[in-house]
């Protein structure tokens, strides 16, 4: 959350015609209508790697992943599909202080969960783009709609030099179900926080899917004969 980003990612909208240029993008590759959410935060980072590669990066995501903020947000996996995801605030599975209650209210045990609408692990016949996506419902304690993420060729019309584009979307309503009043200034906060976070997310993946694929590169090194 310290650490500036060396790559900013952040997708900023300086319009509301752009916010909804790219709404309307996302309806037409996922069918989702995001406008419903007030805030739309979209991160992308461009990855020299294949997409089919950076995808398999992707499908193994997990406690383990080391790109993840695993110490901030613990993900629990159902299954290796990732089908059903619950994701626990600093790893806690039980409530502070042995408290049986949820702490003012607010169930954040788990923070959330993640339950998947479309998991699309090769690109449909007539998508052009190459794309590959894993799109999720969440719900719980912590205020999160839709988690979107989305890998696809360039597009050279756009100057993306890099063999992969990687999207990292998040759509939702600050309070969720709950019924608190909207404010301007908490909304601001919390956009900081995930803003930074995210990118750091994003730039650790690059950094790791690049490595990983240049180590595939490599022809493997063998002793000489008689060595």
């Amino acid at each position: 959350m310290l650490r500036r980003p060396v790559i900013p990612t952040l997708v900023e909208f300086t319009s509301r015609a752009e916010r909804e240029d790219y709404s309307h993008r996302i309806m037409q590759r996922l069918d989702i209508d995001v406008d419903q959410y007030a805030i739309l935060n979209i991160h992308r980072i461009g990855i020299d790697a294949p997409v089919t590669f950076v995808f398999e990066q992707l499908s193994t995501w997990n406690a383990r992943s080391s790109w993840w903020p695993n110490r901030i947000a613990r993900l629990e996996a159902a299954n290796r599909r990732l089908e059903h995801i619950r994701v626990f605030f600093l790893g806690r599975k039980k409530h502070l202080l042995g408290l049986k209650t949820p702490l003012f209210g607010l169930n954040v045990i788990p923070l959330f969960e993640m339950h998947v609408l479309r998991i699309q692990e090769v690109p449909d016949t007539l998508d052009f783009d190459n794309a590959r996506y894993m799109f999720y419902r969440c719900s719980g304690g912590y205020p999160v709609g839709v988690v979107i993420a989305y890998v696809r060729s360039p597009i050279a019309a756009r100057s993306e030099p890099d063999q992969t584009q990687f999207f990292f979307a998040v759509g939702f309503n600050f309070y969720g179900k709950q019924d608190w009043p909207e404010t301007h200034l908490i909304n601001s906060i919390w956009e900081r926080i995930h803003n930074r976070v995210t990118a750091n997310v994003l730039n650790r993946f690059k950094r790791e899917c690049e490595s990983r694929f240049r180590k595939v590169l490599e022809p493997e090194e063998r002793p000489a004969a008689g060595s």
